[in-house]
């Protein structure tokens, strides 16, 4: 006579999540999607790109310089991955526009965007930062961020729905000291998310935010001046 053990579904169920966990049931789960990812030629950008990609997404991958795009672009495709690339600056509106522009030229539409560009140009108490450098931040990390996503969002709306997904930080829940504008931008990011995420619902697309541990940056960055200063430089 047959048995059939107790533990039989529970070992089925968990023969399932590890086929799952591992990609055996989802081969390829971004075929045909087109992903567009801004800074992405380093870095945690490259990595973001590298991913999507080996999903089976096409990904249009971005930098401000051309000979880093190139790079990227020969490194991922020499990994036999769908991936191509243009200059941007996204504090730039003309670049934005052509890296939209591009995607739908090569692949008919966008279906994704991760918005990973961001700015820290200054180290020192939030009560010293200038007005300029106060600019400079809010515009790359934050209003840029909110201008990219315009962007795309018409194409998304073309394709019946898409993915937006904005990179903050830790910092913007435990802001490391010498890094207050930084924080207070990617804190802004945390609010243009969840206001986004009410807006964009209708429409079929999905707002997320994804919060980095950098609490290696600030100590990394105070380590380079003190062997700066040590070479008197």
């Amino acid at each position: 006579m047959h048995k059939v053990g107790l533990l039989g579904p529970w070992a089925r169920a968990w023969k399932s999540v590890r086929m799952a966990s591992s990609g055996i049931t989802r081969r390829d789960p971004l075929a045909n999607k087109v992903a567009v990812v801004t800074a992405s030629t380093d870095g945690i950008g490259l990595a973001i790109a590298r991913r999507l990609a080996q999903d089976g997404a096409h990904v249009v991958i971005s930098s401000r310089k051309q000979e880093k795009v190139d790079q990227a672009v020969a490194k991922l495709q020499g990994e036999g991955l769908s991936v191509t690339g243009t200059v941007c600056h996204v504090g730039k509106a003309e670049d934005r526009e052509r890296l939209v522009t591009t995607a739908v030229k090569l692949h008919g539409g966008i279906d994704i965007l991760v918005s990973n560009a961001a700015v820290n140009p200054v180290f020192k108490k939030l009560i010293d930062v200038t007005e300029e450098e106060w600019d400079k931040v809010l515009h790359i990390n934050v209003k840029a961020t909110a201008m990219m996503i315009n962007a795309v969002v018409p194409e998304m709306e073309k394709r019946g729905g898409g993915s937006v997904v904005i990179v903050s930080s830790i910092a913007a829940f435990h802001p490391p000291p010498g890094l207050g504008s930084y924080c207070v931008s990617k804190t802004a990011l945390l609010g243009l998310t969840k206001c986004l995420a009410i807006e964009l619902d209708p429409k079929n697309i999905r707002v997320n935010c994804l919060h980095l541990d950098l609490s290696g940056l600030a100590s990394a960055r105070r380590s380079g001046e003190t062997r700066n200063k040590r070479k008197g430089q």
